[in-house]
């Protein structure tokens, strides 16, 4: 569907272009590094956990726009969001990457904007890259005990 295509092609360069929650946090936020060495992609994670929910987040580095449009749209999905919904929300979109074959996702976790990543799984090794940010997510969720 082209006219599809181009609306997500959009969504992805517009949050390349404008990136969400970009900086970083002072601590006690915790900090999680990503480091794709095929490509070069690096992000950092900096969460604030309250109250059992991902109070913000902050995310920076550098790297291809497929890495850095995933990470603004992730931190804009997640941020005010409970742990619980957060990490089932990791799931369903490593899911949708093809990345945990065979677990069947929590389909509650709604994707939004996020479904605009999908067509990566056309170009295996840039799935590597749409990921990144989601596995430094999941490490600083880990690092914060929650």
């Amino acid at each position: 569907m082209p006219g599809l295509e181009d609306l997500y092609r959009e969504i992805i360069l517009d949050h390349y272009k404008s990136p969400r929650n970009r900086g970083s946090l002072e601590p006690p936020a915790v900090r999680a590094e990503g480091h794709n060495p095929l490509c070069g992609d690096e992000i950092e994670v900096f969460i604030t956990v309250e109250d059992d929910k991902v109070s913000d987040i902050k995310i920076s580095g550098q790297g291809c726009s497929i890495s850095q449009s995933s990470a603004s749209m992730m931190s804009a999905a997640i941020k005010g969001k409970p742990i619980a919904d957060v990490r089932a929300l990791i799931s369903r979109f490593k899911h949708m990457m093809s990345i945990e074959e065979g677990e069947v996702p929590d389909t509650s976790a709604p994707l939004g904007d996020l479904e605009a990543l999908q067509g990566v799984v056309k170009f295996p090794v840039r799935i590597k890259c749409a990921i990144l940010s989601w596995n430094t997510l999941a490490e600083a969720l880990d690092i914060a005990g929650e």
